[in-house]
């Protein structure tokens, strides 16, 4: 990945631009922490406003950042982020200020924590629900290496949803060990939490009343402790331990083995930096719970909490009002909304169909059926594992249920997809928005594994849409096939615009289509990757070569007759897709061709074996070789290749 070539031309405050490192903002008085605050959530808009990137959870966890470094000695401390959506604060703080600007472009920060990228940065995160494991995992090394350093992790109330979250507590909780769990509790997500977790925690934080109780009882066994004999204090003991058990906000998390404080004002940041300093010298499992404000100091992302989660083109730092260039014609429609529409359309023809997400009824686009058919639509939380597995249970009772899930999160869900769902052969669909390279997000987010995990599964229809009619009729199709699971994947972004047809056209199982005919070479495309070939076989026929194009539509069960077709009139085949190239679309073609006697010369294309990093995906379809000018170049070669051989006989 070539090194990000822009230059830094935003001020910093006078505080915050002397601040190289957390031992810099160590040195300076706790009353001067505020003004850092205010210059940090500062530099935060001023660079977000023109270079975009997430937004709102950053700015709600300004004075937590500063705390936590102000009180605990990173990086020799260990500091645990959950996702990190909520970390460029600390990316500043710890040294990459003036590469802030760089952040999510092609060669420059990640979006994300990244250990490769600072030791500050102590596990890479983007996936929910790992940070609490992560850290106990840090924390027994420290036990068995006999250090004396502290392990502290940071999570959201909408990652602590996910189960992997309840099982590092669970785990630590009865470990014992030094381990300090801060809940950042903003009562978000990416779109609002949902589940008995989400109201438990506001049981919490709106029960001042109980705290004053409970405050008052905990002093008072302090005192009794103090007087009588051996069989009073064992008395005031016990009738303390069950007052504790009513009377705790965070009983939870007690009963898991943790000692619970809060909740805290997570915007004081002078207290909340005494109260870390204090929790520092505390031994065994801990839990702080803030509370915070989604978008805290902006007032846009205050209001709309779903829409500044985060932010792709500039806006005015002021008001928040986009300053973007407004089209001459409206944008195509965004492939997750042609998918969320699709799902009303189909629900209203079919009163079996439901659609399930994991947390991201806006990233999905099944905002749109939760809006009109709200007791169609379930959001489960941060629970890929569970969402597939509660869709599972729905298919067995007659109804067809749509997942819909990034493909790198349904990577979190696997062991459902083939125990529950494929060796039941039960029929539920799987709709895999992101798949393909995620664009700025990075490699924690590219879909770039679904087409090779789900194509070795016994049951399995795999099937990838050119085109959002393609996606509308493949989803119908879906709809109507009960023999099994059903994936369809597409990218994220902007669709083709393409005028759509009214109603649906069922697609027979495992039937591509040929789009172009040729005589010289044949493109096989997967995807909407295909949208290149077009542009490339025009630059071929410019220079003498006349490829066709044909569209795959599935790569399990592959199209024998098409491929027949193929491997009978063509001697030279590129495949092109977007996805791993080992054990994708490719590889099936390649396999079948093997199996059967074939022997043209194949090219495929596809993505590297490597994790690739972030950038437009424009950029980085060229940098893997498999844009427009990648495609037509390998074209050139492969004809070369075979003039050349020509010429030596």
């Amino acid at each position: 990945m070539p090194e990000f070539a822009g230059r830094n031309t935003f001020t910093p405050g006078p505080l915050l631009s002397r601040l190289d490192s957390p031992a810099d903002l160590r040195k300076l008085p706790k009353s001067q922490l505020p003004q850092v605050c205010r210059e940090l959530r500062d530099y935060i808009i001023d660079v977000v406003s023109v270079h975009g990137g997430h937004f709102g959870a950053s700015l709600g966890a300004v004075e937590l950042t500063v705390a936590v470094h102000y009180a605990y000695d990173t990086p020799r401390d260990l500091l645990v982020w959950d996702v990190g959506h909520q970390a460029y604060g600390h990316k500043i703080l710890t040294g990459r200020r003036d590469q802030f600007p760089t952040n999510r472009k092609f060669g420059g920060l990640s979006g994300f924590p990244k250990r490769s990228e600072s030791p500050y940065d102590t596990f890479g995160v983007a996936h929910a629900s790992t940070s609490i494991s992560a850290a106990l995992g840090m924390a027994k090394a420290r036990d068995l290496a006999k250090q004396d350093h502290k392990v502290v992790a940071i999570i959201g109330d909408g990652a602590l949803t996910g189960g992997l979250a309840f099982e590092g507590l669970n785990n630590a909780g009865a470990s014992g060990t030094n381990l300090v769990v801060i809940l950042n509790d903003n009562r978000m997500s990416i779109d609002p939490n949902v589940g008995a977790l989400n109201e438990y925690l506001a049981d919490i934080t709106s029960g001042e009343p109980w705290n004053h109780i409970r405050n008052e009882i905990w002093d008072l066994f302090e005192k009794l402790k103090g007087v009588g004999g051996g069989t009073m204090q064992r008395l005031a003991a016990k009738i303390e331990e069950g007052i504790k058990a009513t009377l705790t906000p965070g009983g939870l998390f007690e009963a898991l083995g943790f000692r619970y404080f809060g909740p805290v004002d997570g915007h004081d940041v002078e207290k909340l930096a005494e109260i870390l300093s204090d929790l520092r010298k505390l031994p065994g499992p801990i839990v702080l719970h803030t509370v915070t404000v989604k978008g805290k100091g902006f007032a846009p992302a205050e209001r709309d909490q779903v829409k500044w989660h985060a932010q792709s083109s500039p806006f005015d730092k002021y008001t928040g009002a986009s300053i973007s260039k407004v089209p001459s014609v409206p944008p195509p429609p965004k492939w997750q909304d042609v998918f969320g529409r699709t799902m009303v359309d189909l629900a209203k023809e079919d009163e079996k169909i439901v659609g399930i997400t994991a947390a991201m009824p806006s990233g999905t686009g099944l905002k749109f059926l939760l809006d009109e058919m709200p007791d169609r639509a379930f959001d489960v939380g941060i629970a890929e594992m569970h969402a597939v597995v509660f869709a599972a249970g729905l298919a067995t009772q007659g109804f067809k249920p749509f997942v819909a899930i990034y493909s790198t999160f349904l990577q979190r869900a696997y062991d459902g997809v083939i125990h529950d769902v494929a060796l039941q052969n039960l029929p539920v669909v799987f709709c895999m928005d992101r798949a393909g390279l995620a664009g700025s997000d990075g490699p924690t987010h590219h879909g770039a594994l679904d087409i090779a995990y789900l194509r070795c599964i016994p049951n399995m229809v795999c099937a990838a849409p050119l085109d959002e009619q393609d996606l509308r009729d493949l989803m119908y199709t879906a709809s109507r096939y009960n023999d099994g699971p059903f994936a369809i994947r597409y990218p994220r972004g902007e669709a083709t615009g393409m005028p759509l047809r009214p109603g649906f056209t069922t697609i027979p199982i495992g039937k591509g289509r040929r789009i172009r005919p040729g005589r010289d070479l044949a493109i096989l495309s997967y995807g909407s990757i295909g949208q290149y070939v077009p542009e490339v076989c025009d630059r071929l026929l410019k220079a003498g070569i006349d490829a066709a194009h044909y569209d795959l539509r599935f790569c399990k069960p592959l199209d024998e007759q098409l491929l027949k077709e193929v491997f009978e009139q063509f001697d030279k085949v590129i495949t092109l897709e977007e996805g791993a190239i080992q054990g994708g679309a490719g590889s099936a073609v390649l396999e079948w061709m093997a199996d059967h006697g074939y022997t043209a010369k194949l090219v495929r294309l596809g993505l590297p074996d490597e994790f690739v990093e972030h950038g437009t995906q424009r950029e980085l379809h060229d940098h893997v070789g498999i844009g427009p000018d990648a495609i037509y170049r390998q074209a050139l070669e492969l004809m070369k290749r075979d003039r050349l051989t020509a010429v030596a006989i």
